[in-house]
This record gives structure tokens, sequence and C-alpha cells, in this order.
């Protein structure tokens, strides 16, 4: 019995606790869900509140694009407005103007009437003041002009005359010019300096030496001034007598090479500089003598005279080289006409001799040329034409007058010797003068060195035909006031421009 109550009691005990706990269960889980719920609540409340910014957002973008793009097109709308404007008074003016214009052109053709008027009353009082008529006058006029051109036909026919003339030389005019296609020669202009390379600038200190001995050793024995400036690793020469110069500047570069500079050294160098240099006149005036073909027979001192002419120019021809032509020309010439060509190249290869002794010598070249010649036992004939290639004595063979054609030929055809610059450009400043002193002359060009004029004229104040007269009375003072060879052609000029524009 007490057993059964005693598991009766526990039983009691278990099933109390077991509801006890129960109760804490279910209390726990509504707990729970209470919070549970509350949670969700505050979010759903926070997703909401999320929703409703980005909604705002969304809004004030939509309307902020939509407020610029109403500004853009008030704009867009505004220029429309503007360029309508804009055109309305472009269409305004232009009916202005045109009606403007209208008006001058009335005008303008009442004036023209006028003017037309007055023109016929003038022409009738002139007709009754020159007792002439308008035919009349147009004939007198012609006759003047035909007197004109009777004047420049008579011109004509002398120059046909004259070239008439010169068809008896035309056998002469042939082998003249068949000799000169035949030869040609470089002409080079001597100059007065010399320029000497130097290895470094620091030659130029021991050039100058101690208290400038060394250089004024140099230009006392030389003849010739040294000029040492800025020009870098260079030494100038300056000097008028070109043998000088370059017995000077064979010295230099030898004392450069062997680097002891000193007046003893300097002495000793320019010694041998000048046997060089007169070793230099034989080899120059045998490679003459074998161009030319005259080998044989020449005095060995001939031979250094002619090397020296290679030093020497005359209006800027250098005389070695002229006299190699003049020798060339002279034998063609005398192949041509059937004489001695031997005789012809030898002397015209020594006609020029007496320029190639220095100032020493008293007389002028063809008087020195002689009596070299004489010295060294030329040929009288060769002589005679040294002494006749000027006009001084009359020549004794055809080869002395070809020896002096010759010589006038290579002297005087283009670019063998140079017109003075000063004469050059007074010629054509004269011409250009000569143009603009006429009325109605805007501007004038000298051009192909002064063998024309372009003459441009100022449209309004001349027309076509007073242009061929202009052209005709330019031409007339430039023949009388001016000198100049051959002849110069006058171009006149007349530009109209008519400008318009498209709008």
């Amino acid at each position: 019995m007490a057993i059964i109550l005693g598991a009766v009691g526990g039983y009691a005990a278990r099933k109390r606790t077991a509801e006890a706990q129960i109760g804490s269960a279910e209390e726990e889980a509504r707990r729970i869900i209470a919070e549970a719920q509350e949670k969700s609540s505050a979010e759903k409340k926070e997703s909401i509140l999320e929703a409703k910014e980005e909604i705002h957002r969304m809004r004030q973008e939509l309307e902020r694009d939509t407020k610029e793009k109403r500004s853009e097109l008030a704009r867009q709308e505004k220029r429309v407005i503007q360029k309508e404007e804009n055109l309305d008074k472009k269409i305004d003016s232009l009916e202005k103007k045109e009606l403007l214009l209208n008006k001058k052109e009335a005008k303008l053709n009442e004036s023209q009437a006028e003017l037309d008027s007055m023109q016929a009353r003038e022409n009738a009082e002139l007709e009754r003041v020159a007792a002439l008529s308008k035919e009349e006058a147009r004939s007198i006029l012609m006759a003047e002009v035909e007197e004109n051109l009777k004047h420049d036909k008579a011109i004509k026919i002398k120059e046909y005359e004259a070239q008439i003339r010169d068809e008896a030389d035309k056998k002469a005019r042939e082998i003249l010019s068949t000799a000169i296609q035949r030869t040609a020669a470089e002409h080079v202009a001597e100059t007065t300096v010399s320029v000497v390379s130097l290895p470094s600038d620091d030659m130029k200190g021991r050039i100058i030496g101690r208290e400038g001995r060394n250089i004024r050793a140099l230009e006392t024995l030389t003849g010739v001034d040294l000029i040492i400036d800025d020009t870098p690793e260079a030494v100038i020469l300056s000097g008028f007598d070109p043998i000088r110069r370059e017995i000077a500047r064979v010295t230099l570069e030898k004392l450069i090479a062997d680097g002891r500079i000193h007046p003893a050294r300097i002495e000793e160098t320019f010694k041998k500089a000048k046997i060089e240099v007169d070793e230099q006149f034989k080899v120059i005036g045998e490679q003459a003598i074998v161009e030319v073909g005259i080998q044989g027979n020449v005095n060995p001192e001939i031979i250094k005279l002619l090397g020296k002419l290679k030093y020497r120019s005359s209006y800027g021809q250098n005389v070695l080289n002229h006299s190699i032509e003049v020798a060339h020309l002279a034998g063609i010439m005398a192949s041509e006409l059937g004489v001695d060509v031997k005789l012809a190249k030898r002397a015209g290869l020594l006609h020029d001799i007496g320029k190639a002794p220095d100032h020493g010598m008293e007389g002028s070249h063809v008087t020195i040329g002689v009596e070299c010649a004489k010295r060294y036992h030329e040929n009288k004939y060769v002589v005679n034409a040294i002494a006749a290639h000027h006009g001084d004595v009359e020549p004794l063979t055809v080869e002395a007058v070809l020896v002096a054609a010759a010589d006038a030929v290579s002297a005087a055809r283009p670019g063998a010797r140079r017109e003075s610059i000063e004469i050059y450009l007074k010629r054509l400043k004269d011409l250009e003068e000569i143009a603009e002193s006429f009325d109605g002359v805007e501007q004038c060009f000298a051009i192909q060195a002064g063998r024309e004029i372009r003459v441009m004229v100022k449209p309004e104040r001349v027309d076509d035909l007073s242009a061929v007269t202009l052209a005709h009375d330019i031409v007339k003072r430039i023949e009388k006031e001016l000198d100049y060879p051959g002849q110069i052609k006058a171009t006149i000029i007349r530009e109209t421009r008519v400008v318009d524009y498209a709008k």
C-alpha cells in the first residue's frame, strides 16, 4: 500500500513537473513568436522606407532631366526665332539696297544721257572752232601716225641694210662660231685672300708667337698680311699678289705640319716654299703646252712664265685659261683658213706672257711680253703677234691677225669678264625710272638682266590703244637716253579685275 501510494505520489509529482515544463515551453514559444513578429514588422517598415526613398530619388532625377530638356528646347526655340529675325532684317536690307541701286541706275542713265548730249555739243563746238569735221580730224591724226610709221620703217630699212652688209662677212662668222663651239674653258675669278686650315685654334697662338715675333717674320718675308680673327680653325692670307699669297700659303702649311714655328724656321721654310712654287710654275706651264699641243723647243723660262699666268687675272678672267682658249681659237681658225696652225697656237698661248712678271718691270703687258719673247729667242712672227694683238703695231702674218681676233672673242664672249655691278645696277635703275616717268604707269620691273622692262599700267587711265602708244614712247626714250648691249623689250600689262560676292 505504501508502495502504491509512493508510486502514485511520484507519478503525480512527475506529472506536475512535466506540466510545468510544458507551460514554460509554451511561454518561450509565444515569446519567440512575438519577437519574430516584432522583427518582421520592423524590417517591413525599413523596406517600405527604402522603397519610398528610391521612388523619391528617381522622381527627382526624372524632374531634373525633364527640366534640362525643356531648357534646351527653349534655347533652340530662341535661336530659331533669332535666325528668323535676322533673315527678316537681311531681306529688308536687300530690298532697301535693291531700291537704292534702282535709283542709282536711273540716275546713272540720266547722267549718261546728259554726258552724251554734252559730248555731242562739244564735238559740234570743236568742229566749229577747228573748222574741221570729225572725219577730217581723223584723217590728220592718221597722217601723223603714218609719218611716225614711215620713220620707224626707215629705221628698219637701215637695220636691214646693215644686216645685208654683215652677210658679206658670213664666212668669217662661220669660222668664229665653229672655233667657239669647239672650245670651252673654265674661268675662275681671282680673289685677294687665301684660307689656311688649322688643326686646332691653339695653333693660332703659336703662329703669332711671343710678342708677335712669328707673325711679323711671316708677313715681312712673304709680303702678305695674316689675318687671325674669330674664324674657327682658320687663318686668312690677304694680299694683291697671288704668287706671293701662294708662297705664303705653302710656307704656312709646311710650318703647321712641322709644328716648329720660330723666326729661323720660318725663313728656312719660306725658301723651300719658293723653290716648290717655282717647280709648280714649271709643271703648270708644261701642262699648258701639252694641252695646246706645241711641245718641243720652248725655253724653260717661258714655261715658268706660263705657269705664273695661272695666278694672274684680268677683269675676273684667269689669264692662263684665257691664253689656252685663245691658242685653241687661233688654231681652229688657222686650220679653217689653211695657214700655220702650230704658229697660231704658239702665238695665241704666249700673247699675254707679259702679264706674268711682277710689278718690278715697267711698261704695258704688250711691251713686257715682246721683251720677254725676244730675250728667250722666240720666233719673230710670234713676237710680232704678241706686239700686234691689241693693234699697237701692224701684223705681219695672217696668224697674228687670227691671234688678235681670238683674243677679242675670248675676252668679249658672255661670261668671260665681269661687268661692274655698279654700272649694271645703274642701268636697271635708269630703265625703271624712264618707264615710271610716263603718265598712267603704276609699277615697272626690269627683268632678264635688263633686257626686258615690264610696265604695269592703271587700267582706268590707259586703255588698250593707249598701251600701244605708251610702249612705243617708252622704247623711244630708252633708245635716246640709254646705252645698252643688244635690244630691250618693253611689255605693257593692263589688268582689269571685276570682283563680286555670292551670298
